[in-house]
């Protein structure tokens, strides 16, 4: 391996060797053996790949403690002899090893080691030196001034200026002692080897390693100066040389801080100007620091915030005590609900008890706690509750029940608390809960006890206060059947007010109400709206009233007709109509069959639900429907009429299977079994309606119900919807020609009424579809021709 590329892989090398904290040649045991060579500890520090027999004589050193300084701090690069050196140290060394006595090659090799300027060249030369001492005293290299003074100027290179009083005692020890082969005068002669292994071991035992580390405890500050009638050795002369050289050497700069500072400078009228000049790059390290310092104790402090802040309740969940406000807005009366006229009449004692309470308190009664309305969505409970506060006059408390419950444990029961604590501040008030059944449920022993505690802190809170109070709670919930009994019982909600969909009366005041800030045309009669709406909500209403006036608004009409109020309905029913949507002809005329079949079965099965329009266009997510509407409000349905709701929904899959064959059935049927399905399922399970089954009935849930009746149910199940399909399947073949008539007027017309299907089954004609699209253009032609002129005479 050449010369560079051992100095370059030292260089590596060097970076990972540790500092020795004392000096290293102290551990030294034989020159021979554990002396390191000049060449391998500058291979060793700077990288250089030893040989293997250089690699088992290298020294051991002490590590280098670890620390975050040691980290981030810059470190600087040493530097490094070129390869030329390297190769004349490694000859140097190898002919002063040849001739250990031979003061000048000794001489020589200390020379190259110490002009290398590299610490491992210093430890050489100590280490050389120290083991000569320890192991070769006449070595006539003791006596070479020169060789001492490089010795010494190696020990205040390295740092260890206190061993330079230990080193010239030593020598000039040695100096004085009688060299060996001058007390030696014949070597087999037994006294004088007696004497000179006496000498050699005492000046040994006086400097051995163990003394030298003894001295390095105890150290000297400068080498003694001499008497004053004995003048100082030749050691102590080169000792005091070497160090006032490396004085003069280290601090230039301070005697020339000494030079200004005893001219007058550095007080407070004449300042030091210091210019600190950095070496390019050193910025990285210093912002490296900076950043990992600022993001650790930013980090940390954001912990110590955060856990001050929690412990401290200020960023705590729930909600303050001015969440829980009367509710301002439009005050409602009980002249603003229509529909619901028994719920209103219930609700009018409430009023009284709020106006007077004095009235029922004197003859010992007691008003309920709690008032809980059930009903279907859309039928005007919110809006009672309103109007009960209304007609009182006090303050309207309102929540909801899935504002209580949240992620954090507790702060439903703490809600709670604060609901009713504001409540009783404001009394006589009402306190409303929408959606009761959110926090209300029925409680399980398998529920964690967590879930429990919004539940329990109301059930104590209804059941906690005093009679008198003038606090009423409402509460509106969808499924009655879901709440706790412990919440429905007497004392807590033991009034029970009943909100159903309105009737025909109903309808026609909700109709009136909602159509007063509507221009409607003089033909528009809210009862006959009222008849063909059966089942529809308030909120059903009150939008298809809004749906109606706005598509009179984008056609240019000038007042909402009849026809609007049609086209609501049917949007509400049946979905939007996508027009848009592209349908090829052999999908039309599947779906024409399809929702021929429903609408044939509907008109010619006894106990159906009447007619009211079928279409193929596509409608919502369906590719076409069949409406039915009811003539008057179902109250109660019968195994008939449930029979029929199967046999029309079975009659769009076996029309196709009749035209097409079975193979061609498509999946548009699946709705229509879905709800065929949950019809027979109901009427084995809940209605009675199965012989074999019996008048049982059996929850939705399977629990307590063994898998041999389970059987049993899934099969009178399927029993009934084959018997269906079976019925219809007799129809509708005995109605072929009918179904053909009425698909083909379908895929013409695309919607057709009852009467209009009536008359397609018939034969008889109907209104040509290009004569209803000319009536459609004139009429919105004469409608934009009546609007244009009020548009020019307002623009005028």
């Amino acid at each position: 391996m050449n010369n560079p590329s051992l100095l370059f892989g030292a260089l590596r090398t060097q970076l990972r060797t540790p500092k020795p904290s004392l000096h290293p040649l102290l551990q030294f045991r034989s020159l021979s053996s554990n002396v390191p060579s000049a060449l391998s500890l500058l291979r060793v520090h700077h990288g250089y790949k030893l040989p293997k027999q250089s690699v088992a004589s290298l020294l051991v050193v002490g590590t280098r403690q670890l620390s975050l300084g040691s980290i981030f701090a810059p470190r600087k690069p040493l530097p490094t002899p070129p390869p030329a050196v390297v190769a004349n140290i490694a000859t140097l060394e190898a002919e002063a090893n040849a001739n250990p006595r031979d003061v000048e090659k000794q001489i020589a090799l200390f020379k190259a080691l110490l002009a290398t300027n590299v610490e491992a060249g210093y430890e050489v030369i100590i280490g050389r030196w120290q083991r000569m001492l320890a192991w070769d005293l006449d070595n006539p290299l003791v006596k070479s001034d020169e060789a001492f003074e490089i010795y010494l100027t190696a020990l205040t290179k390295k740092g260890l200026d206190t061993m330079v009083a230990d080193a010239v005692k030593r020598r000039d020890i040695l100096l004085a002692q009688p060299a060996a082969s001058e007390v030696t005068t014949d070597s087999t002669s037994t006294p004088t080897d007696s004497v000179s292994t006496s000498s050699a071991s005492t000046v040994a035992n006086s400097y051995s390693p163990e003394g030298s580390v003894a001295d390095l405890v105890t150290p000297s500050a400068s080498v003694p100066s001499s008497s004053s009638t004995v003048s100082p050795s030749a050691s102590e002369k080169i000792a005091q040389s070497v160090l006032a050289r490396k004085n003069v050497e280290i601090s230039p700069d301070l005697n020339k801080l000494a030079s200004v500072l005893s001219a007058g400078s550095g007080v407070p009228g004449n300042p030091l100007v210091v210019t600190l000049a950095e070496p390019k790059g050193s910025w990285v390290p210093s912002l490296a620091r900076f950043l990992v310092i600022t993001v650790v104790t930013g980090f940390f402090m954001l912990v110590v915030l955060a856990v001050l802040l929690e412990n401290s309740g200020l960023i705590k969940a729930g909600p303050r005590q001015s969440e829980f406000e009367p509710v301002q807005g439009k005050t409602y009366k009980f002249s603003d609900v229509h529909g619901v006229d028994e719920a209103k009449d219930e609700l009018q004692e409430v009023v009284q008890f709020l106006k007077n309470p004095a009235e029922f308190t004197t003859l010992g009664g007691k008003l309920p706690k709690g008032i809980l309305l059930t009903g279907p969505p859309g039928t005007g409970k919110t809006m009672l509750a309103r109007a009960v506060a209304g007609e009182a006059g006090v303050p309207f408390l309102f929540a909801s029940g899935s504002e209580f419950d949240e992620m954090f444990v507790g702060v439903g029961a703490k809600r709670v608390r604060e609901l009713f604590a504001a409540a009783r501040k404001k009394q006589p008030a009402i306190i409303f809960i929408d959606e009761l059944d959110a926090i209300g449920g029925k409680r399980s022993n398998r529920d964690q006890h967590y879930m429990k505690q919004t539940l329990n802190q109301l059930l104590v809170e209804m059941d906690g206060f005093l009679q008198n109070e003038g606090v009423i709670v409402i509460a509106a919930t969808n499924f009655p059947d879901s709440l706790d009994p412990a919440l429905v019982r007497p004392g807590r909600f033991d009034r029970h007010i009943a909100v159903p969909l309105p009737d025909v009366r109903g309808r026609v005041q909700i109709l009136k109400h909602h159509m007063k800030g509507v221009v409607t045309e003089a033909g528009v009669d809210p009862s006959i709206l009222a008849r063909g709406t059966p089942g529809f909500s308030g909120a059903d209403l009150q939008n298809m009233v809004n749906q109606a006036a706005v598509q009179a608004s984008r056609e240019g009409a000038s007042a909402v007709s009849l026809k609007h109020f049609e086209w609501a309905k049917d949007r509400i029913v049946m979905g939007a109509e996508r027009r848009s949507t592209y349908i090829s002809d052999d999908v039309k005329k599947v779906t024409a069959y399809h929702e021929g079949g429903h609408a044939l079965v509907a008109l010619y099965t006894e106990g159906a639900m009447p007619l009211h329009k079928v279409t193929c266009v596509p409608r919502g997510h369906a590719l076409g429907v069949t409406s039915q509407l009811p003539e008057d409000d179902r109250h109660s349905v019968s195994f008939e009429e449930y029979l029929a709701d199967i046999d029309v929904c079975m009659g769009g899959r076996v029309a196709e299977e009749l035209i097409y064959g079975a193979r061609k059935v498509t999946s548009g049927c699946s709705s229509d079994l879905r709800h065929a399905s949950a019809v027979a399922r109901q009427m084995v399970k809940n209605f009675g309606f199965s012989q074999k089954i019996g008048p049982v009935y059996y929850s939705d849930r399977t629990e307590g119900v063994s898998p041999q009746k389970l059987d049993e149910i899934e099969s009178e199940v399927r029993k009934l919807l084959v018997a269906g399909e079976s019925r219809v399947s007799t129809l509708l073949k005995s109605k072929e020609a009918e179904l053909h008539r009425l698909a083909t007027a379908l895929m013409e017309r695309e919607t057709l009424t009852a009467e209009e299907v009536k008359k397609v089954i018939k034969g008889e004609p109907i209104a040509d579809i290009q004569e209803v699209i000319k009536e459609d253009l004139s009429r919105e032609g004469s409608t934009s021709t009546t609007t244009t002129p009020v548009s020019a005479s307002s623009s005028s």
